[in-house]
């Protein structure tokens, strides 16, 4: 048997068995190795039936059925009962005075029973025990494999399941795989010195602990050891990347320091210290002789855009030093400013030529659904409407310095003159292929600012961004009042519709966020209670607000009708936008000082944090009213954290301790396992990770004396877990 092996090969699958693989990615040897349990029962004082007596405390798995209620013939006292199963026999539970029992279980229903067994020899059972609905059985306590008398395991894996395949079987197959040898011809692909260091098992203790753990501190030890694994290879491929992009030569700008403050001297705003210093370090970074690699995370309202065009006026109005110092006398040099929507590409544009009209440059449009230029030789107070081929004309002759886009700026007819800088918004939907196809094709790299407004763990921003260096924004321009959020009950929606109203007579405007765009099709799908678009601006518009202009905007209408909507909104000719989360990332109204959203409990709350901060573009006081259908206490503890939290930073931590880091950064985007989700809990395990990477890394970038991390670091793909 081999690693990479295909499983049936090996065992036999029927068609269910190989659905269900399929479907959890798991296609091979190694990929079932590497599948481990969810979570461990710990089973002791646990009894397999066959084996039971009366007068033993038991605690018993198995599966309910016959279950019923009746009174007893003497005292007519009500009884519910019912039977548990389990691979050794069977067994009557009784409920006295509990009737509700049999209405609160379900035949088939998987239960842990604790409880003292009662009765005579011929007929025992158990009285009133303890009762606990379990998701899967553990593997069966009279298994052989388990062992016997001193020998037995107590500490039993329990596997994430699929339609079927079951628990049951990946432990007795992974048993398999261990005595077939081949544990010990993997080769350890984490060094020696690092397992020392960090008091990490073996792989193959590694494994077998995972699987088959005789105590808790086993799986502990061996789920730390793949957290770390996992961590380190990823920061490897990162470092390797960031090698790589460091070898190219970039452009050595230092642009003028007083020009640069007299453009910060324009802002609407004093710029606040943590802008100052996010400048500062980048300005550092465009002296250095490699290209800059740069992540600028900061909260919603933190004055990113501006940081930015800052940034670009520097490139822009400077010229490029040669080696010796002296400045090179081609034009200006271009920078490359790539956001996720045309909405927010629009409007960057429009707030770029607010910073930069009284300057001589050129700024560029380009979208799927047309291109600007700003000035027009009609009026050169404003932008005008031209082709895709004479923007992409002056784009390569360099006469067009500044060009804003959505993903039309990577299509292969763009190109640049002398692309120095790249700037790109909201990074993490935007995958590493397209953020290459921005990179120059010669031997000069641009520099690369990443800029996201979705907080992030530093765990995990160190991780899925370790190539890049950070910067955080954790300041607000000054004047700026924190939005007034309130969970609100259905019973006070009527309350918050009076407080909209004062907002709106004050001249002031409102979003509303819902789930959906259409009501479900009530015969192709289940129920959902869950308001739409749609429904709900003509519901405000009848019976809330029909003094009011309300519109619509969402996902799948057309570029033109988004823009056109937006642009009404703009103008306060629209009061009320009813929206899906489209307006998530980067729209920005002033005047709009109101938002609510409905069904809150269907957002994560970095995706509530990013709507909520729709309302927070002015020194106006905004508020946030969230309604949510759900009552259960998870639900209630993660909006509370909405209420309380002081910025997005503290809301990203708290996600990540109660939901994991898929809520802020999807398992697919990342390439992060279950097992590396809880390596972001662990900041310390993290950077340590990181540090070990890069020692290696600067020792051997082509990694060709560490040729098992090379194959690690080869077979990656998006859903294969690092060891």
């Amino acid at each position: 048997m081999k690693e990479n092996d295909l499983l049936e090969n090996h065992f036999r699958l029927a068609v269910p068995q190989k659905s269900a693989l399929k479907k959890l990615g798991i296609l091979t040897v190694r990929d079932l190795l590497f599948h481990f349990p969810s979570r461990y029962e710990n089973i002791t004082g646990s009894k397999s039936i066959n084996s039971l007596k009366t007068g033993d405390e038991a605690i018993i798995y198995g599966e309910i059925s016959g279950l019923s209620t009746r009174k007893s013939f003497k005292s007519r006292r009500p009884i519910a009962e019912g039977y548990i199963q389990d691979s050794t026999g069977k067994m009557k539970i009784i409920w006295f005075n509990q009737p509700y029992i049999a209405k609160m279980l379900r035949n088939g229903a998987l239960v842990k029973l604790s409880g003292k067994i009662t009765g005579d020899e011929k007929s025992i059972y158990i009285a009133n025990p303890e009762t606990e609905s379990i998701d899967n059985l553990p593997i069966n306590i009279g298994d052989s494999l388990f062992g016997s008398g001193e020998n037995i395991n107590t500490f039993l894996p329990v596997y994430k399941e699929s339609r079927g395949i079951t628990s049951k079987w990946f432990y007795h197959n992974v048993q398999k795989i261990f005595q077939s040898g081949l544990l010990d011809k993997l080769e350890d692909a984490l060094p020696d010195e690092i397992l020392e260091k960090y008091n990490l098992p073996k792989l193959k203790t590694a494994l077998i602990w995972a699987h088959t753990p005789k105590k808790q501190s086993d799986s502990e030890s061996a789920r730390k050891r793949f957290a770390f694994g996992e961590v380190f290879f990823i920061q490897i491929s990162k470092q390797k990347e960031r090698k790589e992009y460091e070898k190219k030569k970039s452009f050595h700008i230092k642009p003028d320091k007083k020009e640069v403050k007299e453009f910060m001297g324009r802002f609407p705003f004093s710029a606040t210290i943590s802008q100052t210093d996010a400048i500062e370090s980048v300005l550092k970074d465009f002296e250095k002789k490699h290209a800059m690699s740069r992540l600028l995370e900061g909260d919603v309202g933190s004055g990113k855009t501006a940081v930015a065009a800052t940034l670009v006026h520097a490139v822009t109005t400077t010229h490029p030093l040669k080696s010796d110092g002296s400045r090179q006398d081609f034009g200006n040099l271009q920078t490359a400013y790539m956001v996720p929507t045309e909405i927010l590409a629009k409007q960057h544009f429009e707030t770029f030529i607010e910073y930069f009209e009284h300057l001589p440059i050129n700024i560029g449009l380009i979208t799927s659904s047309g291109c600007k230029k700003f000035p027009s030789k009609v009026d050169p107070s404003g932008a005008t409407n031209i082709s895709r081929s004479q923007l992409l004309k002056w784009v390569e002759n360099g006469e067009i310095p500044i060009l804003i886009g959505t993903h039309s700026l990577i299509q292969k007819t763009v190109k640049f003159e002398n692309l120095a800088f790249i700037i790109i918004d909201e990074q993490h939907r935007f995958g590493t292929a397209q953020r290459q196809k921005l990179t120059r094709k010669d031997d000069i790299s641009p520099h690369l600012l990443s800029m996201t407004a979705t907080p992030i763990p530093r765990t995990l921003a160190l991780t899925v961004y370790g190539d890049l260096d950070l910067t955080i924004l954790d300041q607000m321009p000054k004047g700026r009042k924190p939005i007034i959020t309130q969970i609100v009950t259905p019973t006070k929606r009527d309350s918050v519709y009076e407080e909209i109203r004062k907002e709106l007579k004050a001249g002031r405007q409102a979003y509303v966020i819902t789930p959906r765009i259409d009501e479900p099709d009530p015969n192709k799908e289940k129920a959902v209670n869950a308001k739409s678009v749609k429904e709900e601006a003509k519901r405000l518009k009848k019976d809330i607000f029909p003094e009011y202009e309300i519109d619509i905007l969402h996902s799948k209408m057309k570029p033109s009708e988004k823009e056109e909507v937006m642009d009404k909104f703009t103008e306060n000719e629209i009061q009320i936008l009813v929206a899906t989360s489209v307006v998530e990332v980067g729209v920005n109204v002033p005047n709009a000082t109101v938002i609510i959203i409905e069904g809150a409990e269907r957002f994560g709350l970095a995706q509530l944090h990013q709507l909520r901060g729709r309302v927070i573009r002015s020194n106006h006081q905004a508020y946030c009213f969230v309604f949510s259908e759900s009552k259960t206490a998870k639900t209630a503890e993660r909006l509370k954290a909405l209420k309380t939290a002081k910025n997005g930073f503290e809301l990203a931590e708290f996600d990540l301790g109660i939901r994991g880091s898929g809520e802020l950064y999807g398992k697919r985007q990342s390439g992060l396992s279950d097992i590396a989700m809880e390596a972001m809990k662990n900041l310390k395990m993290v950077e340590a990770a990181r540090e070990e990477a890069q020692k290696l890394v600067a020792k051997d970038s082509e990694l060709k004396n560490h040729r098992a991390i090379a194959e690690i670091i080869e077979r990656k793909t998006k859903d294969i877990h690092f060891e």
